[in-house]
Order: structure tokens, then C-alpha cells, then sequence
């Protein structure tokens, strides 16, 4: 512990190095971490990649960014190593505690991402707006055990604010996901908005929208 509290506060150029000696981080010399605590079993930030202020991310196997990946300010990234001895999720042989982010994917700010099990952002997608919940794990009542499930965003989504994603979920690319829902299952139909609590799907979207084949991450 006080050794990742002295690397917290070194100048950034200093730190990288240092992340990339001591605990192996594979960091390209043009990403970035700014003031956040961001400290998985690995991390793998590619050309660009960024983590903003006050981020926290923890008890992870994994963070892994793709070129010019974002995860903006205040978001709070936990999971449950696979490592150890705790008697939970001692079922599942498979499990990965991982966030793994595509070329130019971006989570905005505020947002909760349980890592339990791994969540994958496909690139261009953007997790938008403030204060989501993506919850990886939950109680299995019928087994009375700890259980988990990984949730899948496709390529070119967008997440509007303030919605809820369950273990299991899976949002097909090239769709939008309305803001307040609540995804709780596999859609597989492409060009379609879904929405409301449970989220369904309530109408194909323009498939000349621009949006769904930009070359940069960011919109202006």
C-alpha cells in the first residue's frame, strides 16, 4: 500500500515507468492516468489511451484499452479477483475480472462498473452521461451462491445516462440503449433503439445516422 500511495504522487512521466517497472504495466508512452487510483492485477493501455481524475479502479485481473480508449472522471471500477482463497464464485473455473475497452470506446463520468465478471465495450461505443450501473454479480437464489455473468456493449452503441445493466446483458452494435433503462438480457438485433425498465426494443434507427460510422472517438 504505501508503495502505490509514493507512485500515485509522482509526476506522470515518472509514474508510467514506474507502473511499467514494478508492477509490469504495459503502458504506450502516449496514454495517460491522471490523478486516479488505478491499480489491476494488469493493465495494457494502448496509443492514447486515457483514464481521467478521480477515477478509481480496482481488484481487477485486468483493464485493458485499446487506442484511444477514454474512461473519464469520478467513475468507480471494482471486482473480485480470481485469485485467492474466498469461497465465492468458486463455481465458475472461467471467470475473468476484467474491463476490457475497443479502439475509441468511452465511459464518460460518474458511472458504476462492477468487474466481477468481465465487461467488454466494443470500439466507438460510448457509455454517456452520468451515474450507470453495470452490475456484473449478483446472489443466485435458487443455488443460494454468489454467481456472475459478463455483460457485452457492441461496437458503435451508444448508452444513454443513468441506465442499469445486469450480468448476462449483451447490447448488439450499432444500437442505442435510452436513457433509465434497464438491460437485463441478450439482444441480438442490430439498428434499433431499446428502452425502458425491463429495456425492449421500440424502434429501428436511421441507418444513414452518422454517428454509427465516425472515424474519431470523440464528437464535437
Amino acid at each position: 500500500m504505501l508503495l502505490k500511495i509514493l507512485t500515485f504522487f509522482l509526476p506522470w512521466n515518472l509514474r508510467r515507468r514506474v507502473l511499467e517497472r514494478w508492477y509490469n504495466y504495459k503502458i504506450h508512452p502516449s496514454a495517460h492516468i491522471g490523478f486516479a487510483w488505478v491499480f489491476p492485477k494488469k493493465l495494457i493501455m494502448a496509443a492514447g489511451a486515457k483514464i481521467d481524475h478521480f477515477t478509481v479502479a480496482i481488484h481487477l485481473d485486468l483493464i485493458e484499452m485499446d487506442k484511444t480508449a477514454t474512461i473519464g472522471r469520478g467513475n468507480w471500477i471494482t471486482g473480485f479477483p480470481t485469485s485467492g482463497k474466498s469461497p465465492h464464485f468458486q463455481h465458475q473455473n472461467d471467470r475473468c475480472a476484467a474491463l476490457k475497452l475497443g479502439h475509441s470506446a468511452s465511459i464518460t463520468k460518474n458511472h458504476h462498473l462492477d468487474c466481477t465478471n468481465e465487461i467488454s465495450i466494443g470500439q466507438f461505443a460510448t457509455v454517456a452521461g452520468y451515474n450507470s450501473q453495470f452490475l456484473t454479480h449478483s446472489i443466485n437464489v435458487s443455488e443460494n451462491i454468489q454467481d456472475s455473468l459478463p455483460i457485452v456493449i457492441g461496437e458503435y452503441t451508444f448508452v444513454g445516462t443513468n441506465v442499469v445493466v445486469l450480468g448476462g446483458a449483451v447490447l448488439p452494435p450499432r444500437s442505442v440503449l435510452g436513457a433509465k433503462s434497464l438491460l437485463n438480457k441478450k439482444f441480438l438485433d442490430e439498428w434499433t433503439l431499446y428502452g425502458g425498465v425491463p429495456a425492449k426494443a421500440v424502434k429501428e434507427i436511421n441507418r444513414e445516422s452518422k454517428y454509427f460510422t465516425r472515424k474519431s472517438g470523440f464528437v464535437y
